[in-house]
Order: structure tokens, then sequence, then C-alpha cells
């Protein structure tokens, strides 16, 4: 018996180790490597039970690590595509919009602070900010007022 293949729990943990992971990245991840015998239903359900695979702690790893650069649509949408439950985005998405304008200035100001000189420039911040999930009205809100409407 050797170590040449770790089990499907030891690879579970590892992942988890890493990064806060959902039930559904887990099981994509670890499907390739079930061996017959391993029940990955069942490895994944011990592991939600013992508080390894929790939702609302993913939920809040992506908030805190993408909110402060990315848009309300772009956090809300790397959520869903790690399969988290509807209520839980749902619930991430008010304080989300609330804060949007103050983190769009924050990236705005970071990556130009200043305000364009040419509409070249002004279209070019315009889609840097569109592209990080902004929406269309907080972009114009950045470019109008700049830092002066705080």
């Amino acid at each position: 018996m050797g170590f040449a293949t770790p089990s499907l729990k030891s690879r579970a943990l590892r992942l988890l180790a890493r990064r806060e992971h959902s039930r559904g990245e887990l099981q994509a991840k670890l499907a390739p490597h079930v061996q017959d015998g391993e029940d990955l239903a069942a490895l994944l359900d011990e592991l939600q039970a013992k508080d390894f695979i929790n939702e609302e702690r993913v939920a809040e790893s992506v908030l805190h690590r993408r909110a402060p650069r990315l848009g309300t649509q772009r956090v809300l949408q790397e959520l869903r595509r790690k399969g988290l439950a509807e209520d839980l985005v749902r619930a991430a998405a008010g304080p989300l919009k609330a804060s949007e304008l103050e983190r769009a200035r924050a990236v705005w100001r970071q990556r130009f602070g200043a305000e364009p000189a040419t509409r070249e420039e002004r279209a070019r911040q315009m889609r840097f900010l569109a592209a990080r999930g902004f929406g269309a009205d907080i972009v114009r809100r950045v470019l109008q007022c700049g830092e002066d409407d705080e």
C-alpha cells in the first residue's frame, strides 16, 4: 500500500485548507478522482455536517476578496457560479448595491485619479469600470463628478 493516490477525503480537505469552497465546486473538482467504492455525495454530506463546507462562509469570502474591486453584478455572478443558493446571493446584493458608488469611485481613483481630458479617455475609463461589473448609472455618476461629489 503506497501513497500514490490521495483519498477523496484528503483531496477535499486539501482544497478546503486553501480557501472556502462551495459544495458544487468541490463536487466538480473531486468528481474526476472518484474511485470504485467511494461515495462523493456521502463525503460531501459528511464535510457539510462537520461545517467544513459552509455556503455563508463561501459568500463572505467572495465578498471580502472581490467586492472592493468589482461591481455588484460581477460579484453576484461569481457567487452564482460557485453554486450558492439564490437566497444567499440575493441577501448579498443589498449591501453590495448600497456601497457600489463608493467602491466604483475607489476603483476609478486607484486606476486613473484624474478626470478624463478627452472623449476617448472618458470612454476608456467608462469601459474600464463597466468591465468590472459596475452599472451604467454608477459609471456615469463616477465620471460626472469625479471626486467632488462625496
